[in-house]
C-alpha cells in the first residue's frame, strides 16, 4: 500500500486523460458523420487556391459548402463564398481541424473542403486518418519546399504528401510524374486513383479570372467538382467569381505622380521552382514590359535566399533587382553571385512606401515581387492598395 499511494494521483490523472480522449474521439466521430462529403487538399503549392476553386465550383452547382484554408492567413469560407477570419490565440496546431469540423457539423453541409495544415509527415497522417477521414483526397503538386521536414528530394516530399491519401475513397493528383507511386498507395488503401489530365480547352477560360490563376489549379478543382456531380461549364462559372486568397498571384495596375507600373504579387510562392514557374508565365504574358524583381528575404531562410538569387542570376535576369533584408547576410551572397550591377540592397528596417518609390523609377514597367509574404510583405500590399487604379 505504501508503494501504491505515491503513484495513485498519477494513475488517476492518466485515467482522466484517457477518458477525455475517448470522449473527444466519440464526439468527433459524430461531427464526421454529420458532414457526409469531406475533401482534403494537400500539396507543396496551390492548396489554398484549389480549396477556394473547389468550394466555388460546388456552390455554383447547388451544393451547400464550407471550406477552410490556411494560406496567407487562416480563414473559413462560408456557403455564400464569404471569408471568416480565424483568430488564433496561440501558435497554429493541427488540432484546429477538429474544432473546425465540429463547427462545420452544425451547418447541415453537403461538402466540407479542408486545406491540409500539417507539414511533418506524421502530422499529415494524423490530420487525414484521425481527423478529417476524407472521401476525396487531393495532392496538387510536388515541389522542393519545407525540405527540413518533408525531405531533401522531390521523391521524399511525394512520399510525405502521400500520407493524406485516404482509405476507401478517391484520390486526385495533378503531378503526373508520380502516377505510378500514388496509384500503388491508393490501391493499398482501397481508394480509386484519379489523375488530372491536361485540357487545352481550359486555356480560353483563364483570361476570365480577375487574378493570375494557374491552369493546373483549375483543372484539379474541376476534377473534384466532376466527381461530386458538378459539370465543368457550371463549375467554371463559380470559379471565375470566387474571391482569391489574400496571398494569391495577382497583377495590379498602379499609378503615382503620373507614372504607371504593373505590380505582380508572387510573394506567396517562396520556393525557387514555383517562383520560376510563375515568372515564365508572367514573362510571356507581359513580354513587352521592362521587368524589375523585388525580393523580400527572411534572415532565417538563408539557404532559400541563395537558391532564389542564383535563379535570378541564371534564368530570370531582370533589368533591375531590389533585395530587402539583413545587409550583413545579403551583401556577401550578392557579391559572390556578381549581382551588384543593376541591383539595390535595402535594409529590413526600410518602410514599405520607400520601396514603392523605387518601384516607380521606371515608368511603364513590371515589378515582380517574390520571397516572403507574411509580416512586412502584408504591410507592403496594404500600402500598394493606395496606388491601385
Amino acid at each position: 500500500m505504501s508503494i501504491l499511494f505515491p503513484i495513485l494521483p498519477y494513475l488517476l490523472v492518466l485515467i482522466l486523460i484517457i477518458l477525455l480522449g475517448v470522449i473527444e474521439k466519440y464526439y468527433h466521430s459524430l461531427a464526421l458523420n454529420k458532414t457526409p462529403i469531406r475533401v482534403h487538399v494537400n500539396g507543396a503549392r496551390g492548396k489554398s487556391s484549389v480549396v477556394r476553386l473547389i468550394s466555388a465550383g460546388l456552390r455554383e452547382g447547388g451544393k451547400r459548402v464550407y471550406a477552410k484554408v490556411t494560406g496567407t492567413s487562416p480563414r473559413i469560407i462560408d456557403e455564400n463564398g464569404n471569408d471568416i477570419n480565424i483568430h488564433r490565440f496561440k501558435s497554429a496546431s493541427i488540432g484546429e481541424q477538429i474544432k473546425i469540423m465540429k463547427f462545420f457539423s452544425k451547418k447541415s453541409l453537403d461538402v466540407a473542403v479542408f486545406e491540409c495544415m500539417a507539414v511533418n509527415p506524421q502530422y499529415q497522417w494524423v490530420s487525414e486518418h484521425e481527423m478529417i477521414k476524407s472521401n476525396i483526397g487531393v495532392i496538387t503538386n510536388v515541389r522542393p519546399d519545407h525540405l527540413d521536414e518533408m525531405g531533401l528530394t522531390e521523391d521524399q516530399i511525394a512520399s510525405s504528401l502521400s500520407n493524406t491519401i485516404p482509405y476507401n475513397g478517391k484520390f486526385i493528383s495533378n503531378d503526373r510524374r508520380y502516377d505510378g507511386f500514388y496509384s500503388e498507395i491508393s490501391t493499398q488503401r482501397n481508394s480509386s486513383f484519379l489523375p488530372v489530365h491536361r485540357d487545352e480547352s481550359i486555356a480560353k477560360e483563364m483570361d476570365r479570372f480577375t487574378y493570375l490563376e494557374h491552369e493546373e489549379n483549375v483543372l484539379t478543382a474541376l476534377k473534384v467538382c466532376k466527381e461530386l456531380g458538378v459539370e465543368k461549364s457550371v463549375a467554371i462559372e463559380g470559379m471565375v467569381k470566387a474571391k482569391p486568397d489574400p496571398g494569391s498571384l495577382s497583377a495590379i495596375n498602379l499609378e503615382r505622380l503620373n507614372k504607371n507600373i504593373l505590380f505582380v504579387n508572387a510573394m506567396a510562392a517562396n520556393d525557387p521552382s514555383s517562383t520560376f514557374k510563375i515568372w515564365e508565365m508572367v514573362d510571356v504574358k507581359y513580354a513587352h514590359l521592362k521587368k524589375c524583381i523585388f525580393f523580400n528575404t527572411r534572415s532565417d531562410r538563408i539557404y532559400r535566399t541563395n537558391q532564389i538569387l542564383e535563379l535570378v542570376k541564371e534564368k530570370m535576369m531582370p533589368s533591375m533587382l531590389i533585395v530587402r533584408g539583413n545587409k550583413k547576410i545579403l551583401s556577401p551572397i550578392i557579391d559572390k553571385l556578381n549581382l551588384t550591377e543593376n541591383s539595390i540592397l535595402v535594409p529590413d528596417s526600410i518602410d514599405s512606401f520607400e520601396v514603392i518609390d523605387m518601384f516607380f523609377q521606371n515608368n511603364d514597367s513590371l515589378v515582380f515581387a517574390i520571397g516572403n509574404m507574411v509580416g512586412w510583405g502584408e504591410n507592403l500590399m496594404l500600402e500598394i492598395e493606395k496606388y491601385k487604379v
